[in-house]
């Protein structure tokens, strides 16, 4: 039986972390003390679970946390430095702190290390999230231990939810583009400069042209949507977006 442990102090561990291709030890007082943080385990990087929901949502919300009070977001599995560097990387994971729990020390300590031999994935964290207060957990919302790999409570909108029930998260937003395309450049700036977090897309990897036509109508890039709408290129998106500051 995982053991909630709301209440309790974090295990005070010593992370072996990279930073700048140097090794930096981290400890639980240099991510905890004095901050409001969200942890959050995974069961290894590069985990379909893991890399298509759950470290994106919370990258995605980030600011919406910072906005409630939240100081940190980070990421934690048994995996070592150099994979969670790269993941991240791979994840443009950019407001995310990915922490290595390589010999699972922390894990084990939260009582959340478990057995998965049978996938050939070792020793590995049970998926889980909490919210940290100056060292003190304060919530912890543990996956059910049931076969596979649960995920129905760890996620970010649960925990957006429990930390404040009436704020708002921002309309996803995704961009497809195409390499070398200006107009791409002009509609990923107008973004920016209003503010707006977007998921990118890049033709070929993992939509061809006729895939854009077939969804967008269009083959021409960039192509912009919002919340499951349809925006358009960059000229329809500076034109939405002039629209909406006028209201």
């Amino acid at each position: 039986m995982l053991e909630n442990r709301e209440g309790q102090r974090v295990p005070n561990v010593t992370f072996r972390t990279r930073t700048d291709n140097d090794w930096q030890d981290v400890t639980s007082n240099d991510l905890f003390r004095g901050k409001t943080v969200i942890l959050f385990a995974v069961p290894g990087a590069y985990t379909p679970t893991c890399s298509s929901s759950h470290l994106p949502r919370y990258n995605e919300l980030a600011p919406v946390f910072k906005a409630n009070g939240v100081d940190e977001i980070v990421c934690l599995a048994v995996n070592d430095a150099f994979v969670m560097r790269e993941w991240g990387m791979q994840q443009h994971a950019e407001h995310i702190r990915l922490i290595p729990d390589g010999n699972g020390e922390f894990s084990e300590a939260m009582g959340m290390l478990v057995d998965k031999g049978e996938l050939g994935f070792g020793k590995r964290s049970w998926r889980y999230s909490m919210l940290v207060r100056d060292g003190i957990i304060e919530k912890m919302f543990i996956e059910p231990q049931e076969p596979g790999d649960p995920f129905y409570v760890s996620d970010a909108e649960t925990m957006l939810h429990y930390i404040n029930r009436d704020a708002v998260a921002p309309d996803p937003v995704t961009i497809i583009t195409r390499a070398g395309c200006p107009h791409c450049d002009r509609a990923r700036a107008l973004l920016d400069r209003h503010g707006i977090g977007f998921e990118e897309v890049e033709l070929g990897n993992g939509i061809t042209s006729r895939g854009l036509r077939g969804i967008a109508g269009s083959g021409s890039v960039p192509q912009v949507f919002m919340d499951g709408r349809l925006i358009g290129t960059a000229d329809a998106l500076e034109a939405y977006l002039a629209r909406a500051s006028a209201a």
